[in-house]
């Protein structure tokens, strides 16, 4: 469930099971035990749970079931209460799930082994390869930044980074199965460095790690998932526009354009530098997708707040909105504050915003029509079409063709059709890149 992050650590998890002799299968399938690895971001998230849980019990009323992650750091007892649960581990005790597991048998009531978070001090490293095209690579964990919203500090602990060697080497096995996508992926990208020997100074920068990353072999594209707007520097910006592997595509948190709520978020910085930011990508890249988070309904957020971050993102020349609906989360600052927003409010404001979204990706895919761009297919044959990103994150269609999977071709931007999606001709050949 939830992020990159979770994705990530799933697979190393998973590959973790199968270096002890067990067979894994698709979760919707028979199963002697499942593992859901949680996620406590918004209030929908911990319902999730246990409907997934339910989905276990349906697939096999024996099976033991496993409960791992942000939320069982924060509320384990909970989900041990959970109706099927067998056993709940905490931040660090996830990576050792094998120890924990004696036979298969049910228990009563859920085992709970979760560390204080402070003890959630040392770093593992993780890589995800979910199809033939892409890998999720963590490069850090973590966070010591106090948004008063932001639960993630409590569930994960604080800022830590892998080495840079290790970085570099899990890149270099991801390239080696032939995988042509890497994408970057933490809690908060932007510290990389912080804590990597097990301190708490910067061995590294995250400029390091990019400058190290663009000169691995084999790897044909780097992709930053998401990095603050404060961390996200002029010189990381100027060396991706001129780099070997990095793509033209950043994901930006902003989460509101009022300045009022953002201090009250204590986020660290003002709007802005947030337009000073998206101003120097644009810059340096024309062609660079930009991606925001954006919050509805804090609270104290007026019809007016939120008019001021609907202006200021329309004003933006950013490509995607990702909206999340401000849900209270407990032990947060945020969840005493005054002027909560009604959640049909809430909702409203989202749908506006979703609207918005829609408004952007489509005038930022009808700026890229008549532009020569690569793009990497996928491996999923979608109702007779295969699909595919280009480097900067325009989601393209094409006939199924199952030689095209994991291929990188030149091609030219054609047309948008009805379901959104930009149609091409191949460029120059189909050989390739």
């Amino acid at each position: 469930m939830g992020c990159k992050l979770n994705f990530s650590e799933t697979s190393t998890i998973a590959r973790g099971f199968t270096n002890e002799g067990f067979e894994r299968v698709d979760f919707s399938e028979n199963a002697d035990m499942y593992v859901i690895n949680t996620c406590s971001v918004t209030d929908n998230a911990d319902k999730r749970f246990k409907t997934i849980v339910k989905q276990a019990q349906k697939n096999n009323p024996r099976a033991f079931v496993a409960a791992i992650g942000c939320y069982a750091q924060l509320k384990p007892e909970e989900l041990a209460a959970v109706d099927g649960v067998d056993l709940v581990l905490g931040a660090t005790e996830k990576f050792k799930i094998t120890d924990y597991i004696n036979d298969l048998s049910k228990n009563d009531m859920g085992e709970v082994h979760s560390c204080e978070i402070q003890d959630a001090d040392f770093y593992v490293g993780s890589y995800a390869i979910g199809d033939r095209t892409r890998a999720f690579l963590k490069v850090q964990d973590g966070c010591d930044y106090k948004c008063t919203y932001c639960t993630i500090p409590l569930a994960r602990g604080i800022s830590r980074s892998d080495t840079l060697d290790n970085v570099l080497k899990n890149a270099s096995d991801i390239a080696a199965q032939g995988i042509k996508e890497i994408v970057l992926t933490g809690v908060n990208i932007g510290d990389y460095g912080k804590g990597e020997f097990g301190n708490k100074k910067h061995e590294h920068t995250f400029l390091d790690l990019v400058k190290a990353l663009d000169q691995i072999d084999g790897v044909h594209r780097l992709r930053i998932s998401s990095i603050e707007p404060n961390l996200l520097k002029n010189e990381t910006i100027d060396f991706v526009a001129q780099s070997n592997a990095f793509v033209p595509h950043f994901h930006i948190p902003l989460q509101s354009g009022s300045d009022t709520i953002l201090k009250m978020m204590r986020r660290r910085y003002m709007s802005d530098l947030y337009i000073d930011r998206v101003a120097q990508i644009k810059s340096a890249m024309p062609h660079a997708c930009i991606g925001v988070d954006v919050i509805v309904g804090f609270p104290g957020e007026t019809e007016e707040h939120f008019l001021e971050t609907y202006h200021f993102l329309n004003a933006l020349d950013i490509s995607y909105l990702h909206v999340f609906t401000y849900s209270e989360r407990d032990n947060t600052a945020a969840a005493e504050m005054n002027g909560v927003v009604p959640k049909n409010v809430r909702s409203k404001r989202s749908k506006m915003l979703r609207g918005l979204s829609v408004k952007k990706r489509r005038a930022f895919y009808e700026s890229q029509l008549g532009s020569i761009r690569n793009v990497l297919f996928e491996g999923e044959n979608k109702e007779g079409y295969i699909h595919g990103f280009t480097e900067n994150y325009v989601k393209v269609k094409f006939p199924w063709n199952p030689e095209l999977v994991n291929t990188i071709h030149q091609i030219k931007l054609t047309e948008i059709d009805e379901d959104g999606l930009v149609r091409f001709t191949f460029a120059l050949n189909t050989v390739e890149i």
